[in-house]
């Protein structure tokens, strides 16, 4: 064996490969495992260059993927107004009064991930509250699903939004009262005010992303799914990834209105290296279950005027799928009520009878509210379910929102695993946080119906040997065994064998991507 460059001792591994499933130690060439094993087999090829790392018994594991971040939206996000825990109208006031007199320099205030859930009036915020707190510049603050926003008067001045404005995929809330614009943006609205804002330098995009990159390795993150939300990122992750200073992988997943670009230059999943990577084009079908516009087949159990909205018409989905699919792209589509996803599952029937040419491992994303028959369909299509686990301790009000029937399949974890469906995991952040720690926790521990609850084991695949998969990375990420890159997390505890409700304490101590530490947590002094 070659002399290891990097040596990891006395670790408590958890390999996730079935021939070998634990060990103590690991040996590193590069960017390659060549060795896992016992302490005394692995110290016999210590050479005089080679870095050894003593774990003291913190747990290794293969390392974790996010397979659905907005990267450049959670960098926003860490620079702008934070409203995920406001408990009123009046305090959201008091916050963004606060914000804007600190950031005098800012021309648009953008940020929120305000819940109206959480506010004691329980009602979306309007343009009148936003107004009676800042009312000198544009402000746009958005709902903690992603999917709703409100902005003030001069935001919607600024965007050109009058009672008249009609958009299609979205709708613009209006007063009942004056009738004109209240502020309330409902999914592709956003596009408008979008367009009014000032567009980020090349540098600030890539201060974003260089920011939200050290955040994720930070949380143990070794690859991230990272969902486009403008051309201008691909240009970035490029300069990144060309300056040496991209610290984990991307898969990159490209917006729906690129595939003509995709198309005529006749790039398919998989074009790159294994830093940085195309990987699916991403489809919205409908909107948020917290913000009543996911698709449903019948009305929201809590407000019986509305089933939700899909984005696209069944003819237009089919056409964008079908095209995709004959590209050689693999499409994730998002799809959260069980109308949305009938709909989306239709038109991949119709795509692959058509065409059933090589798999390409296409995904539903979010796939919330199932039953039994959508179910079995997805298993027919082998489709990828691509789930966020931390969704269901923030969908604290599910039941009400759908109902106890529905509610039971709200993210039937377990039921998609035991169905022999590949799921994997991500956090939708800034939807909700990055860490897949806390995704670990939720997916074992929720309260209702837990019969869906996963064991550890299968929570761990879901962001390791799954997730892998999912990027047709299989043969070379995902578990911790000879030939495979060396891609590990270093935890401070063992998932596997603390209290289930205990795995939220665990802190990430190491993150190795290419056999290089991208990240260490400092280590408390001993006294």
């Amino acid at each position: 064996m070659l002399e290891p460059t990097l040596v990891i001792l006395n670790a408590n591994v958890h390999t996730l490969n079935p021939r070998k499933p634990t060990a103590r130690a690991i040996a590193v060439y590069g960017n390659r495992i060549v060795a896992v094993g016992s302490n005394r087999e692995i110290r016999r090829s210590i050479g005089r260059k080679t870095r050894i790392i003593d774990a003291r018994n913190d747990t290794a594991i293969p390392g974790l993927n996010d397979c659905h971040v907005h990267m450049f939206s959670f960098g926003q996000f860490l620079q702008t107004i934070e409203l995920r825990n406001t408990k009123s109208i009046k305090e959201l006031q008091t916050k963004l009064r606060r914000y804007a007199d600190k950031k005098p320099e800012k021309n648009w205030i953008q940020g929120g991930r305000w819940d109206e859930e959480k506010l004691t009036e329980k009602r979306y915020p309007t343009r009148y509250d936003l107004d009676a707190a800042v009312s000198d510049r544009p402000v746009f603050l958005v709902r903690v699903c992603g999917h709703i926003g409100v902005a003030n008067s001069r935001a919607l001045q600024a965007a050109g939004i009058t009672e008249k404005t009609v958009i299609q995929g979205g709708r613009v809330g209006l007063d009942p009262q004056k009738g004109e614009p209240n502020g309330v943006l409902y999914e592709n609205a956003f596009g408008l005010v979008s367009k009014a804002m000032p567009k980020p330098t090349s540098d600030e995009l890539e201060r974003t992303c260089v920011l939200a990159c050290k955040r994720a390795v930070e949380a143990g993150l070794t690859c991230v799914h990272w969902i486009l939300g403008s051309h201008g990122e691909m240009q970035t992750i490029q300069k990144i990834q060309s300056a040496a200073r991209m610290p984990l992988r991307v898969y990159l997943g490209i917006p729906i209105s690129a595939l003509e670009h995709l198309t005529t230059l006749e790039v398919q999943t998989g074009f790159g290296n294994d830093m940085v990577k195309i990987g699916f084009v991403k489809i919205l079908a409908d909107g948020s279950l917290g913000g009543h516009t996911a698709a449903l087949k019948r009305p929201y159990s809590d407000k019986q005027e509305t089933r939700g909205m899909m984005l696209y018409d069944e003819e237009q989905l089919s056409k964008l799928i079908t095209k995709s699919h004959n590209a050689g792209l693999q499409i994730a589509v998002h799809a959260i009520g069980d109308r949305a996803i009938e709909i989306v599952l239709s038109s991949f029937e119709e795509t692959l009878n058509t065409n059933p040419s090589k798999y390409r491992r296409h995904r539903i994303e979010h796939c919330s509210v199932l039953n039994p028959e959508l179910i079995s369909r997805m298993k027919k299509l082998k489709l990828v379910a691509s789930v966020q686990p931390h969704f269901v301790p923030s969908d604290f009000w599910v039941v009400d929102r759908v109902g106890q029937s529905r509610a039971r399949w709200v993210y039937p974890f377990k039921t998609l695993m035991q169905e022999g469906l590949t799921v994997v995991a991500g956090s939708d952040c800034p939807v909700e946080p990055i860490s897949p720690i806390l995704g670990l926790w939720a997916a074992v521990t929720r309260k209702s119906f837990p019969e869906e609850n996963v064991t550890v084991e299968e929570a761990l695949r879901m962001y390791t040997v799954n997730a892998a998969y999912a990027s047709f990375d299989e043969n070379e990420r995902g578990t911790i065994e000879v030939g495979k890159l060396a891609d590990l997390t270093i935890l401070s505890a063992d998932p596997l064998s603390v209290r289930p409700e205990d795995i939220k304490k665990i802190k990430v101590r190491m993150t190795i991507v290419n056999g290089k530490v991208v990240y260490a947590r400092p280590r408390p002094k001993r006294h």
